[in-house]
């Protein structure tokens, strides 16, 4: 039997352990884009409970895995950081109760632990974290041992020979010729806890624990008026009058000559516009030329932006949580509808925000958000029903955890890119229900092709390609689809290959390392080169990592 002081002692040091090697872990990677690294994820996840865990004397088991697991919650980044949050819950509730642990309460706890991280994975992979998982949970039931320490040895030893036949179950680790990273991670946590049950040594950390600054949670009042360069946020549809030929490209060029942030989408029956002008009712006639309009709205944003900064200061909204526990008061719902979007670069977040983002949560590629990070932005935006877009695959299931947390209704859209994101915010439609809106919203995201440029982050054979770092990468919707040396040059290629007969609209999003100059440049040569009908237009997203993102439509 071991005592909850033991088990709190094997908590820290299992996230030491990670924390001394989650650089070796993360080079463990095999897709070789910059990522949010699964050794740091993870180490960052389970590190978000040292500081509580530090403070409990003399506790007994379940308050132990409680405070553990609330931590890991909350803290839990990336898919590694979640699914490790989520086994560690399940045990949590094994232990639920118990003032000392036995070698069978600790297998059953694991055995609900990875049931629990299994039923969370809408299609769980094996040869991953999940495999070692629960080999190690199998392992320690065969164990029928009332002694905790042979049962845990049996877990590990379980988990140490699933981790190292990951490659035989995933063909691209074998390639590489490493295991998988997750898997690693577990085990080494697991090492750490084993160091305290069997030698009584706790681990210590070479450096401070792996705690992050708390991302920053931006709300549109935090827009100065000197951002603002078009007074009016001016919004309709067009019920297309099919009897008249026009082409929605002519009326975004008008647009684009009278202001600015302009989004036109269009189908065979409707035509939605979004456009930042100082003369909305010229933008209104221009558009009557298309059919009669409705859903009309118009903003005085500089009006607007002075109400939300008031608003914000007398709802108490800069009372912020911290990682550490610290307290925020949740802002009182003043509309039915709000969206959190996670996104980074500040052209970026002036777009979300133009699109009616009400708080932004800066994060994505190597820079995963966590569960609290984004539960937070929940709570400061003023709405019943609170809409998130992650923007990126490796924060869905983070984002997913903020759900049962929150004091309103929150629906995640599963939103992989910020291409897909975006859509899905010009899909909204106020007049619907919360439930006919996500439906909508993921279909319009869904209908969208992203590209990606960016550059190799370490060496890679992956997917027949032999990569050296700093090499330029083209991602295709996510894979990867060819390496060359000019970040440009790719960008053009890509796009061409991605453009169909269907296509309509190039969006070319532009990142922090490249000049108004190249980005001009890129959509010279593609209008050159792509159909006369395809609408090419390059905005500033000053995002770092990705050189291009690419929305096609």
């Amino acid at each position: 039997m071991i005592n909850g002081k033991v088990l709190r002692d094997a908590f820290i040091s299992g996230a030491n352990n990670i924390t001394n090697n989650r650089e070796k872990i993360d080079q463990l990677n095999v897709f070789p884009v910059p990522d949010g690294d699964t050794g740091t994820n993870m180490s960052m996840t389970i590190s978000s409970s040292v500081r509580e865990l530090s403070r409990l004397v003399d506790p007994s088991a379940t308050v132990v895995a409680d405070t553990a697991a609330s931590s890991f919650l909350r803290g839990a980044r990336g898919n590694s950081g979640v699914i490790l949050s989520l086994l560690f819950r399940g045990i949590s509730k094994g232990l639920k109760g118990k003032e000392e642990v036995s070698g069978e309460d600790f297998a059953d706890a694991l055995a609900k632990g990875v049931s629990a991280a299994y039923k969370a994975v809408m299609k769980p992979t094996e040869g991953t974290i999940l495999t070692v998982a629960r080999i190690a949970s199998e392992r320690a039931s065969m164990a029928k041992s009332d002694d905790f320490l042979i049962t845990f040895e049996a877990a590990l030893d379980g988990a140490k020979e699933a981790l190292a036949e990951t490659p035989e179950m995933l063909p691209v680790l074998k390639k590489a010729g490493v295991v998988d990273a997750g898997g690693q991670g577990l085990v080494t946590i697991f090492e750490g806890m084993l160091s305290v049950f069997r030698d009584g040594k706790m681990i210590e950390a070479n450096t401070a624990p792996t705690v992050a600054a708390p991302e920053k949670t931006r709300s549109a009042a935090a827009i100065s008026d000197e951002e603002i360069t078009f007074t009016y946020c001016t919004e309709f549809i067009i019920n297309r009058d099919k009897t008249i030929k026009a082409n929605p490209l002519e009326l975004r060029k008008y647009l684009e000559s009278i202001g600015d942030s302009c989004v036109v989408v269009d189908d065979e029956d409707i035509i939605k516009v979004h456009v930042h002008t100082n003369h909305p009712g010229n933008a209104l006639e221009f558009a009557l030329t298309y059919g009669p309009l409705v859903n009309l709205k118009i903003e005085n944003m500089r009006d607007q932006n002075e109400r939300m900064k008031h608003d914000t200061k007398e709802n108490g909204a800069d009372a912020i949580a911290t990682p550490d526990g610290g307290g925020y008061t949740p802002v009182k719902p003043e509309k039915k509808f709000g969206f959190v979007s996670v996104c980074v670069g500040d052209g970026l977040e002036q777009l979300f925000t133009d699109l009616g983002v009400d708080t932004l949560v800066s994060g994505g590629q190597t820079m995963n958000p966590s569960t609290e990070d984004i539960l937070k932005a929940v709570e400061l935006t003023p709405a019943e029903v609170v809409f998130v877009l992650p923007n990126n695959k490796n924060i869905i299931m983070a984002a997913e955890l903020a759900v049962p947390l929150a004091t309103r209704k929150v629906i995640v859209l599963h939103t992989k890119t910020i291409p897909m994101g975006i859509s899905a915010m010009l899909a909204f439609d106020s007049s619907v229900s919360d439930d006919d809106n996500a439906v909508e919203m993921m279909a319009a995201a869904d209908n969208v092709s992203t590209g990606q440029i960016t550059y190799a982050a370490r060496n890679s054979d992956f997917d027949g390609h032999d990569i050296k770092e700093g090499d330029i990468l083209a991602l295709n919707n996510g894979k990867l689809d060819f390496t060359d040396t000019d970040f440009m040059a790719a960008t053009v290629k890509l796009t061409e290959k991605m453009c169909s007969k269907e296509s309509s609209f190039v969006t070319l999003i532009y990142g922090a390392d490249v000049t108004d100059e190249q980005a001009e440049q890129v959509v010279n040569d593609l209008e050159s080169k792509l159909d006369s009908e395809i609408e090419i237009s390059a905005v500033r997203g000053g995002q770092p990592i990705y050189y291009f993102i690419i929305s096609i439509e």
